[in-house]
């Protein structure tokens, strides 16, 4: 009996190859009689004959050279940057089809060499088209490629565990609301059957297997502070998304490769934990490793030789098959031209607002929304088939999309519904994993509407700060009623006549603010000075700058430090309040909602929070920021639903949190997802203690 279905499947599989071989080489016919620069007989002219025999011998060696040669290629490669890499595999590609064409017994086959890569593009395309339709008739085919997946991995790593593994998938920047939302159109049929069938579902109800879980993030709404505390513990001196630090005189910028790996290295020391993932883990597409010793497309460790090529690792994986290459590679040109033509009807149909979608931006959005995505879910369908304990992986597509045109565009609503694919796609896989998997969804934070400050008053924030200084200022700023409001209050505290332009004298470069942008949060820098300045120090050095600052209607609240009462917030009309005395008198603090006091205290504590910590306006009724970068839907402040994201967790997992209690800042969400290893693992880790005291 078993010899029979062996040799059923040997048949069948045999089958299935001449299938893919025939399909071949009638595409190669069929392009060599469309294209003008693509032949397969001599000048001479050849019988039909002798032609489909040159076609079926160099569509059989194309496909013998890809099977062999064409993984060693892309592993020579490995150092080869991602987008580079993603291009360059397909002229490979056309590369080996010239080969296969010139060693064809007759050799009269000839091919242009750019034709060549439309014509192996094309091959690819259709070979892994024909592949994939004859499995999906074969199920039991399907099912046997994935468990020889598994054996293979499996023999390579020590025995599997027979308790449950666990996978978190992180997508990024989509909040509470944008889920629930999303759940409810039937954008995400996954995550609604998940949840027990969104109200949008018409089909039936089913058992609810996850439950979901708002949390609130910390002051620093981004993706670096809430990765760095998920997954390593703390994420503490993590004030924005870029700082100045006065000490070393250096700008941090979370997503810049070195700073990563400062800011783990800093993590790690700090809680003297390797991070969440140290117990047989893999990073996927993270900002940070979590100890992981699995690694692809990580950042922190791009800039170490010994690690980094390891995380490289993760494209030859995905790029080792030529199918994938080209079909990535279609679909990132694809993906490109749709956000050229989103953008072009953007501007014809005048939306508002609306941010600049040119320059090297498509390539950037198709980078995250096809590279970074199929290279991250192939990553973890290769962990579940190995049977790797924990998995924690980040899809940026959403993020990405959603910061040029906004969270609830219909750009971003397409991009839900690809993410919710991929989320099946891994489902399906871990059916065939050596044990069971628990799936864990959750975002890193949310996205807040709202036009730019720049394109509601005509300046940026640098300008702003600058004009309060009394420093020159663009032009294009001068005219703006801000601009003008600014120097006025400059000449009026120097005690100098309007007419005066006294403020124009230029400092040295030294003494010139450092103003950066985190989203809606502007930090202010004076690195002249070595420490924190106070606001006693800063109405002394330029009299009219916080109250500028403070007074702009683009401008919700300012922190700063005070000799007298250790720090302030600062709001319009004078407004100030002490930090110890928020919790009865918030102030301007008030429409930021719950929390936004703590989360200010905890911020002003940080060793290397800025001078000037400045947060843009909110309005409540619609959720809207002023965001200080060009981006209509941002982050890294507070205000609205960036700082609202969301926790799916399995039911047979312990709640998140006792009934009536808060989810609060990332540290937290480690706590919960370590005590959900340890249950998984058989350990019993009790619920956790309550949230650490944020207040400073």
């Amino acid at each position: 009996m078993g010899g029979g279905r062996r040799w059923r499947r040997a048949a069948s599989q045999v089958g299935r190859s001449v299938a893919v071989w025939a399909v071949s080489t009638v595409t190669l016919l069929v392009l060599a009689g469309i294209l003008p620069d693509f032949r397969l007989q001599s000048p001479d002219g050849d019988s039909a004959t002798t032609v489909a025999v040159t076609a079926a011998l160099g569509a059989g060696a194309f496909g013998v050279l890809s099977a062999v040669v064409w993984p060693l290629l892309v592993r020579l490669l490995l150092l080869v940057p991602a987008l580079v890499l993603g291009l360059l595999v397909f002229f490979l590609n056309g590369s080996l089809l010239l080969l296969a064409l010139r060693i064809t017994p007759s050799g009269q086959a000839e091919a242009a060499p750019e034709t060549a890569v439309i014509v192996a593009a094309v091959m690819s395309a259709v070979a892994s088209a024909t592949g994939a339709a004859l499995a999906v008739r074969d199920d039991d085919a399907y099912r046997r490629r994935l468990h020889r997946l598994a054996d293979r991995r499996r023999r390579r790593l020590r025995p599997c565990s027979p308790t449950p593994g666990t996978v978190v998938v992180q997508l990024d920047g989509v909040g509470h609301d944008v889920l629930r939302n999303a759940v409810d159109e039937g954008l995400m049929p996954t995550v609604a059957r998940w949840l027990g069938a969104g109200e949008g579902d018409p089909g039936p109800t089913h058992r609810a297997t996850h439950r979901l879980t708002p949390w609130r993030t910390d002051w620093s709404s981004q993706t670096g502070a809430s990765q760095l505390g998920i997954l390593h513990g703390s994420n503490h001196d993590v004030p924005a998304f870029r700082w100045y630090e006065k000490d070393t005189g250096e700008v941090m910028v979370c997503n810049r490769p070195s700073s990563a790996a400062e800011l783990q290295r800093r993590a790690v020391r700090r809680t003297g934990d390797g991070g969440l993932l140290t117990a047989d883990g893999a990073s996927r597409g993270n900002l940070f490793g979590g100890g992981a010793g699995e690694l692809a497309l990580v950042l922190s460790v791009a800039v170490r030789r010994d690690r980094g090529s390891r995380s490289r690792a993760g494209y030859f994986a995905y790029f080792s098959d030529p199918a994938n290459a080209v079909r990535t590679f279609l679909s990132f040109v694809a993906e490109t031209g749709r956000e050229i033509g989103q953008s072009l009807r953007a501007r014809l149909r005048e939306e508002r607002p609306r941010v600049s979608r040119g320059g090297l931006y498509p390539l950037v959005r198709a980078f995250a929304t096809v590279v970074e995505r199929d290279v991250v879910v192939a990553a973890v369908m290769g962990d579940l088939l190995a049977g790797r304990t924990a998995v924690y992986a980040d899809l940026v597509a959403y993020d990405e999309v959603a910061h040029h045109s906004g969270p609830h565009s219909r750009d971003a609503a397409r991009v839900l519904r690809r993410l919710d694919r991929s989320l099946a796609l891994i489902e399906k896989v871990a059916e065939h994993a050596p044990r069971p998997y628990r799936f864990v969804l959750l975002s890193d934070h949310g996205q807040s509407p709202g036009e730019t400050f720049r394109s509601r008053y005509g300046l940026t924030l640098g300008d702003l700060v600058r004009a309060g200084c009394g420093l020159p200022v663009p032009r294009r700023a001068e005219g703006t009623r801000s601009g003008a409001e600014a120097r006025a209050a400059v000449r009026a505290a120097l005690g100098r006549p309007v007419e005066e332009g006294g403020e124009d004298r230029r400092p040295s470069r030294r003494s010139e603010p450092v103003v950066l942008a985190s989203g809606n949060l502007g930090l202010v820098s004076f690195p002249d000075v070595p420490h924190r300045m106070s606001q006693e120090e800063i109405d002394a050095r330029h009299p009219a700058l916080l109250s500028t600052l403070a007074g702009h209607p683009g401008v919700g609240f300012l922190l700063v430090r005070s000799e007298e009462h250790g720090g302030v917030v600062l709001g319009p009309r004078g407004v100030r309040v002490p930090l110890a005395e928020l919790d009865t008198d918030p102030g301007p603090l008030a429409v930021f909602g719950p929390g936004a006091a703590g989360a200010v205290r905890r911020t002003h504590s940080f060793p290397h929070t800025a001078d000037i910590m400045v947060n843009s306006s909110h309005d409540p009724a619609d959720g809207e920021v002023l965001a200080f970068e060009e981006q209509i839907g941002s982050h890294g402040g507070l205000g609205g639903a960036q700082g609202r994201p969301f926790l799916l967790s399995p039911l047979d997992c312990s709640p998140p949190v006792a009934e009536g209690e808060e989810l609060v800042g990332a540290e937290h969400v480690h706590r919960v997802l370590r005590r959900w290893l340890h249950e998984a693992a058989g350990t019993g880790a009790p619920l956790t203690a309550e949230p650490e005291e944020r207040a400073a």
